[in-house]
């Protein structure tokens, strides 16, 4: 299975951690591990997170309030990362990104 970044989704997490890291020194690197292992468990199996649409899945980040945003219907052997979105801020901005 291979994992493709949107641009967006990438700098989203990497400024998620940025941020967190700037407010509480030592937050910023266990949210960016436990983004990876959001996104490794997303890999092992694609369609087994809630359905936000017909193809669109939501993954949450273990003790961040942070969800992984992922579309499986691109191709069969791909899964598209659309977006790291917190998510208590702005719901379903990442919608145009489909």
């Amino acid at each position: 299975m291979q994992m493709v970044f949107h641009p967006d989704a990438q700098a989203e997490l990497n400024l998620a951690s940025n941020h967190d890291e700037d407010n509480e020194p030592s937050l910023g690197n266990p949210l960016a591990i436990e983004g990876s292992a959001a996104v490794e468990r997303i890999k092992g199996n694609p369609r087994l997170w809630p359905l936000l649409n017909d193809a669109v899945c939501r993954c949450l980040i273990h003790r961040f309030p942070y969800g992984v945003i992922d579309s499986f219907d691109a191709t069969p052997s791909t899964v598209l990362i659309l977006a790291v979105m917190h998510l208590h801020r702005q719901p379903g901005y990442w919608s145009e990104r489909a």
